[in-house]
């Protein structure tokens, strides 16, 4: 089985059933299997008549949407490989990797990426054409080589439609099907190739552990420029037969999901804290007697999610006190979720082991994951049957997962790739002798085969006095108050932790308010001493309560008035904390903690 060859599969199968759904004036349209394959294979003709040939590149730089499974599936069938991008990158980046996979033919989403990328066409050498998913921002461009997708759809007819067939029909498992381009927390992003192999095994193994098929509709929202997306929220719904509906944009997912109702989704830890942070907030401007229910039904849930973590029945009182909680405040907030969700997939970052359990007693089940680009991408996965939380599930059944002398998690098997494009070098650096794939992370499998990971390597702080500290571990608890939006640690080969800590606006706006402090704006208020003692405080509480080794906990830490931000090159596409460049934006600061009485402390 190939890409291709199972959309074709799908499509004879389900002809007249929903494949996809897409807002078109506000509301959302289904799209079938015959409607989207028609579209799909006169894509496929129109590159083969611009000249595509089998292993040629194209390019995709759109947020995800509905042409972008189309141009996808298009390349695929015509025998090339699609190398996707984020629209977040600026025009060097994309001109960079665009030359270095060898792209011959650029589709682009929208008038904002067409003013981007137009001069590239001069500026990279075998890049030939341009197609633009909207027509109007087509439109505006004054250059033959810049062509709508409806127009491109019109060469066409220049080709035999037996020449698909063929072309379908060679392409082969272990043909490359993608070159994707690592989002880069640290240094230059490398090319991932994946083979059909590598993607579809993947999908396999992950649908073995998980009941979804054609009744089921997933929302989806990350950037198919990702594996993640890519994988479990595109392919792996499309081999099920699952509906796909596509978010306006990552910002409205509250919205369309509301509207849409979705069965599942595919999501990361990044939506679960907005989601919590957003019920604390509303409940906090909720009259007296609701915000008092509402932050009682807050604590008991976050009881019962211990219980069932534990795998503890729970005692009378707190049973009818979750009952009433339930009919009160959970059904509510499933309501919001669009009343019909039956799971979340949890990918990309590390999910807090109290979101989880709190999502999990509230009756919004999520099941955690793990796995890179290079892994097509799931090791490891929770499931129905096997859900433990605080851990990433047990690595699938088709892989070969251990963990070397140093904590590192290596895998071996059909889903991993197998080395960086035209990178020999990187590639001989992350696999061992024997063959295995050395994954950067650190982790531990328990008695039961449950993975659990600590942290990257990378990532890991090495204090001064030669202790071990995984910030991930320790921010993750700092974000679970509502005053605190974000937090990156600092303080490696030093002789304490430190911070960057981000408030979060709405709750130090009540905490202004509540005291009366002058000043109008975040910056003002970070600045204010009553503003630096309370965080002090709250640090230290969390700190304490969460039982941290002294040489964990943070000492230190500066307050910055705004979140990390993906324009200021700060986190990834997916919302992955880009360290590196974070403290050498802040550099000055963090090392003023390290001067006597220099920045905020904490216990």
């Amino acid at each position: 089985m190939t890409i291709p060859q199972l959309i074709r599969d799908r499509r004879d199968r389900w002809a007249d059933q929903p494949c996809l759904q897409t807002k078109r004036a506000g509301t959302y349209q289904p799209i079938t299997w015959s409607a989207f394959y028609d579209q799909l294979l006169r894509v496929a003709r129109a590159l083969v008549a611009s000249g595509l040939a089998p292993g040629d590149r194209a390019a995709i730089l759109s947020h995800t949407r509905f042409e972008w499974a189309v141009a996808d599936g298009a390349i695929l069938t015509a025998g090339g490989v699609n190398v996707p991008l984020y629209p977040t990158l600026t025009r060097r980046e994309v001109g960079s990797l665009l030359e270095r996979s060898g792209a011959r033919l650029l589709f682009v989403s929208d008038p904002e990426q067409v003013e981007k990328c137009a001069p590239l066409l001069d500026e990279v050498p075998g890049l030939e054409r341009m197609v633009v998913f909207e027509s109007a921002a087509a439109a505006t461009a004054d250059d033959p080589r810049i062509v709508s997708l409806d127009g491109f759809e019109g060469d066409a007819g220049q080709v035999d439609p037996a020449e698909i067939d063929r072309r379908l029909a060679a392409v082969a498992e272990d043909d490359v099907a993608t070159i994707l381009f690592t989002s880069g927390t640290t240094g230059e992003p490398k090319g991932v190739p994946l083979t059909h192999r590598n993607i579809l095994s993947n999908v396999e193994a992950s649908l073995a552990h998980f009941d979804i098929g054609p009744g089921d509709l997933s929302l989806a929202h990350l950037p198919l420029a990702h594996i993640l997306e890519r994988m479990a929220g595109y392919y792996l719904m499309l081999w099920s037969g699952a509906t796909i509906a596509y978010a306006e944009s990552i910002q409205t997912v509250a919205q369309d999901m509301a509207q849409v109702s979705p069965t599942i989704a595919v999501t990361v830890p990044r939506i679960f804290e907005k989601v919590y942070a957003g019920i604390q907030n509303k409940a906090a401007e909720a009259p007296g007697p609701v915000r008092a229910l509402t932050f009682w039904a807050l604590g008991v849930a976050r009881k019962v999610g211990e219980f069932q973590a534990e795998g503890r029945p729970l005692p009378g009182g707190l049973k009818l006190q979750y009952a009433v909680a339930d009919k009160l405040v959970y059904a509510k907030v499933r309501a919001k979720l669009g009343g019909r969700i039956r799971f979340f997939i949890s990918g990309g970052a590390p999910l807090s082991p109290e979101l989880g359990k709190f999502f999990n007693a509230i009756g919004v089940r999520i099941y955690e994951g793990y796995g890179l680009t290079e892994t097509s991408p799931v090791i490891a996965v929770n499931t129905p049957a096997a859900n433990r939380v605080g851990t990433v599930g047990r690595p699938l059944q088709n892989l070969e997962v251990r963990i070397a002398g140093d904590g590192e998690i290596l895998v071996k098997g059909p889903s991993v790739f197998s080395g960086y494009y035209n990178n020999e070098e990187a590639t001989r650096e992350v696999f061992t002798d024997d063959g295995f794939f050395m994954t950067g992370d650190i982790g531990e499998i328990d008695a039961d085969g449950f993975l659990k990971i600590t942290d990257r390597k990378k990532d890991l702080i090495v204090t001064a006095a030669g202790k071990n500290v995984a910030p991930q571990k320790i921010e993750n608890i700092l974000k679970l108050s509502k005053y605190i939006a974000d937090a990156m640690l600092y303080g490696d080969r030093k002789k304490f932790i430190s911070a960057l800590i981000v408030p979060d606006p709405e709750w130090l706006a009540r905490y202004v308010d509540w005291k009366k402090l002058p000043g109008g704006s975040v910056e003002e208020w970070i600045a204010d001493p009553q503003v630096v003692s309370y965080y002090e405080r709250l640090v230290d509480e969390l700190q304490t309560k969460a039982e941290l080794a002294s040489y964990e906990r943070v000492k230190k830490f500066v307050l910055l008035p705004h979140e990390f931000s993906a324009d200021d090159g700060e986190v990834t596409p997916t919302m992955k904390m880009k360290r590196k460049a974070i403290t050498a934006h802040h550099q000055d600061r963090l090392d003023a903690l390290y001067e006597e009485n220099g920045g905020g402390t904490a216990g």
